[in-house]
């Protein structure tokens, strides 16, 4: 499988990310791809709830959700969507971070709301909270394609090492994190634990990031480190997209998986312990 990762910039307008995202989305299966992936939040990128509330919708009435699910349809590719912000009808008026994976008929195969909040002062001009705008969801979710079982996770889940190990052991053999990660931390941490998770699962992981400074209509600027990233089931680094949009092209080979777990089977070696 051929798979392309799109590394965007998407800033806070909806509507101009659609039309980035899209002209991506057609180069990518235009040069191949079975399989292309955007990364978190791709609908939008914005620090500031007002402009949230103004331009976000409903999954139902979501423009992006709909025009991608079009481009599948049209090209005959599965997607990835890597989340994208949507109302709910929550009592407290948060929103979802949520993972969409759409088939080659445009049909919605599988979704996962992002479980772990990005809650962290990573320095003094680096907060976050994205509990306050954001519900988290409470459900694993492992997809069956005709190339590989898929787990769906997001960004922070990153960092909670059972999730993946879960989800490995309920069968998937690919693993996605579509992120928007901070610079700070991703400088540090983000391809360390990448490639831990791949290793640790003997699974591929694909990671499909946004990157540089996002285009606001606010004063509340973000950036994120991009590096989009394609691990093998072996911890390899297969491709790595740099920091300026763009695409990321990996083939990828299901029987990778079963030779990295024969050669290690740690996913069937957990034992049960005491304390402390």
């Amino acid at each position: 499988m051929r798979a392309a990762l799109l590394q965007l910039c998407s800033g806070d307008d909806p509507e101009a990310n659609l039309v980035a995202t899209t002209d991506l989305l057609r180069r990518a299966a235009g040069e191949g791809a079975g399989f292309v992936l955007t990364p978190e939040v791709t609908n939008c990128v914005s620090a500031s709830r007002a402009r949230q509330e103004e331009v976000l919708r409903h999954e139902e009435d979501d423009p992006t959700l709909a025009a991608l699910r079009d481009e599948a349809a049209r090209a005959g590719i599965w997607l990835s969507i890597g989340s994208l912000a949507l109302r709910t009808d929550d009592p407290d008026g948060r929103f979802a971070n949520r993972s969409f994976l759409i088939g080659p008929d445009g049909g919605v195969a599988a979704r996962y709301d992002k479980v772990h909040m990005f809650d962290v002062t990573v320095s003094e001009a680096e907060t976050y909270r994205e509990s306050a705008g954001y519900r988290p969801g409470d459900r694993a979710v492992v997809a069956d394609t005709p190339f590989a079982a898929i787990g769906l996770t997001i960004c922070y889940d990153l960092r909670f090492p059972h999730l993946y190990r879960r989800i490995a052991q309920a069968g998937a053999e690919m693993l996605l994190v579509p992120s928007a990660f901070s610079p700070g931390t991703g400088a540090a941490h983000w391809e360390p634990l990448l490639r831990a998770r791949a290793i640790e699962c003997g699974a591929w992981v694909l990671a499909a990031a946004q990157t540089g400074t996002h285009p606001t209509t606010t004063t509340r600027e973000r950036r994120t480190h991009g590096h989009s990233l394609v691990v093998s089931p072996w911890g390899e680094v297969i491709a790595d997209g740099g920091t300026e949009p763009g695409i990321v092209f990996a083939e990828l080979d299901r029987q990778a998986v079963a030779e990295a777990r024969a050669r290690i089977p740690s996913l069937s070696h957990d034992r049960a312990v005491t304390g402390p």
